[in-house]
């Protein structure tokens, strides 16, 4: 398999010249990723909840208010993923044409699993988003974070690349309306923002071979996009969801999952307690890595999108 490093140093970047442009926001990195490889060479957009804090909750800084408050364009994952955002984006972002990736057009969405051990991947994915979104609208709470609130749609729809790739074209075509003068330049990075999302992904691909042999068990249910796109299934998840701590049932059925089945790996997360990894793998001969839906670890700007993919495809091979 190339090398995580290797592999972001292969991708090429296409620029542009310097001209006004519209001011953007946009609310986690892996969309201000998705958003500055759009603006490569032209400008560069606004981060409002910043690496390393959790999407859930979050206390804007002045910066970033000023952010929302100038801004010509506001891309975000939704509600679903930062519901205390919505009110912000209302009442500061007032001139801003406002898009709500997770429900924009084409985009393939995931309704959460239920329970501690999942049952395999759900072949009712649903490709346009509108019928499990309007679902999310009618019966699911954004703060509801416990065992009888997880229901509705999966925000973390940035780790399918499909998504990644329609958000690339989305985000050109918007900007290059609203500034036709850098209209070129935004459609070229936009296609070349999809070559070098669909090299990570062959990379990707074949480094997780190994894996599909394998069961695997994750902290929390955020990588079921990734799943799905590279054919991959995990068993269970520790905790409901990262804003929720598992309950000793709940980590007793995981860990008799990871017995019963034969887990090879469970996945932890940089910003969650080590002990209930070690609790559930107590006695198992699985092995253990850390992996980011969000990041945190890696530089912002135009590379971060496929370096995510790449830097999660790499950790969880590293451990099958």
């Amino acid at each position: 398999m190339i090398s995580f490093v290797a592999a972001v140093a292969s991708l090429t970047f296409t620029g542009a010249g310097q001209a006004d442009v519209p001011l953007v926001a946009t609310d986690i990195a892996p969309v201000h990723g998705l958003v500055a490889r759009v603006m490569q060479g032209v400008g560069t957009p606004d981060l409002v909840v910043q690496p390393g804090a959790s999407p859930h909750g979050y206390s804007m800084r002045p910066s970033e208010a000023r952010a929302l408050s100038r801004a010509d364009f506001v891309f975000w994952m939704g509600e679903t993923l930062t519901p205390w955002l919505e009110g912000s984006v209302d009442n500061l972002a007032t001139g801003a044409k406002v898009i709500e990736l997770l429900h924009s057009d084409g985009v393939t969405v995931l309704p959460f699993r239920e329970g501690a051990r999942f049952a395999g991947h759900d072949d009712d994915h649903g490709e346009d988003g509108h019928e499990e979104s309007e679902h999310q609208e009618d019966g699911h709470d954004g703060d509801a974070h416990d065992d009888h609130g997880h229901e509705g749609v999966d925000p973390h729809a940035w780790l399918a690349p499909e998504n990644g790739k329609l958000w690339l074209d989305l985000a050109a075509t918007e900007l290059a309306q609203f500034d036709p003068d850098n209209a070129e330049a935004y459609r070229a990075n936009a296609a070349a923002g999809r070559a070098e999302i669909d090299q990570a992904v062959v990379i990707i691909d074949a480094g997780l071979a190994p894996l599909r042999e394998g069961g695997f068990v994750v902290f929390h249910d955020a990588y079921q996009y990734f799943e799905t796109s590279f054919d991959l299934s995990a068993l269970a998840a520790i905790s409901l969801s990262d804003a929720s701590s598992p309950s000793p049932a709940r980590l007793a059925e995981v860990r008799g999952t990871v017995a019963e089945l034969g887990v090879s790996c469970v996945f932890s997360e940089p910003q969650f307690n080590p002990g209930l990894v070690a609790t559930v793998m107590d006695g198992t001969g699985a092995k253990t890595a850390v992996i980011d839906p969000m990041g945190t670890d890696i530089p912002l700007g135009p590379q971060f999108y496929p370096s995510l993919l790449l830097d999660l495809g790499q950790r969880m091979a590293n451990c099958s």
